[in-house]
């Protein structure tokens, strides 16, 4: 068995990421994903989360949403509506981005507003992965 996968991770405007690894976790729509090469062929639905990967001594992460991951014994194929890396996150816009989200929600009261929760979660994943870097 290899000792690494092929990741690949790719959205509407570019490839993001062109990598092997060791270990792959991923945000998958009903819970974490954790892949290892030789991992059995799947495929999933992604949320709204933090995708990282474990190259030699390194851990790489990235804040994505929405999408599709196929899963090979070789390759790990993510097809995401947006994705970041944690080195090109701009903070200052997520932080505005989080409380625009905070205020609108704030605002539907408890009727809700799911477009209102779905910018939240993404501004507060982007929030988290920048930590990390």
């Amino acid at each position: 068995m290899a000792d690494t996968i092929q990741l690949e991770i790719v959205t509407p405007d570019r490839l993001v990421v062109n990598d092997t690894a060791e270990y792959i976790e991923i945000p998958g729509k009903t819970g974490h994903l954790g892949v290892l090469p030789g991992h059995a062929p799947l495929i999933t639905e992604l949320a709204v989360g933090e995708i990282s990967y474990r190259t030699g001594s390194q851990t790489k992460r990235l804040s994505v949403a929405w999408g599709f991951a196929e899963v090979l014994q070789t390759k790990v194929t993510i097809l995401a509506e947006t994705a970041e890396k944690a080195e090109e996150i701009d903070v200052a816009r997520a932080q505005a981005a989080k409380q625009r989200a905070e205020e609108e929600l704030k605002k539907a009261g408890p009727t809700g507003n799911p477009e209102a929760q779905d910018a939240l979660a993404r501004a507060s994943t982007r929030l988290e992965v920048a930590a990390k870097k």
